[in-house]
């Protein structure tokens, strides 16, 4: 996996000053980088039995269907408010910065399936949880969320206690 930290740019500054960005889209071109990620997420996940990949927009889109493909799974997207066309169910959160809100079609899950929740980045755990909570009103059952990159620092996994998380890469700082 130190790999693929290789290919992941680092962009200081942005999106503010004192913010260092890791910018994936530089492994995203990588055909061999991008193989080895979805294929590490794939062995990871291979044995759990996963019925969706949940992907959150929209960076979450890039891995999610991949690796549903891989897994045998199907693909549900998690948008920004009135951007799927029939009827939803909505979760709004707070952010370090703000508030959001998102959206699923209620009828992408259905009691009982198993569901993987897929991102690129696990910074303060705000997004994650909240899509868990929409999964589970909506009676589906998350058996794992799965990052490319975690921002450790940030103490994401603390709003995601008592689920599988796993991620491919992780930084200190």
């Amino acid at each position: 996996m130190e790999t693929l930290k290789t290919l992941i740019r680092e962009v200081p500054d942005f999106p503010k000053p004192g913010i260092l960005f890791y910018d994936i889209t530089t492994l995203l071109k990588d055909a061999a980088g991008f193989k080895s990620t979805i294929d590490a997420f794939s062995s990871h996940y291979q044995d759990v039995g996963v019925d969706v990949v949940l992907g959150i927009e929209a960076r979450g889109f890039i891995f999610a269907p991949a690796l549903a493909y891989s897994l045998g799974a199907g693909f549900v997207p998690v948008r920004k408010p009135k951007k799927l066309p029939a009827e939803t169910a909505r979760i709004s959160y707070d952010l370090e910065y703000g508030s959001d809100t998102l959206e699923i079609h209620k009828d992408a899950i259905s009691p009982g399936t198993r569901v993987l929740i897929v991102d690129d980045l696990l910074a303060t755990g705000g997004t994650a949880g909240a899509v868990t909570k929409l999964v589970e009103q909506l009676g589906g059952t998350v058996i794992g969320v799965g990052f490319m990159v975690e921002l450790t620092f940030l103490n994401g996994r603390d709003k995601l206690a008592g689920y599988d998380i796993f991620s491919l890469l992780q930084y200190d700082k």
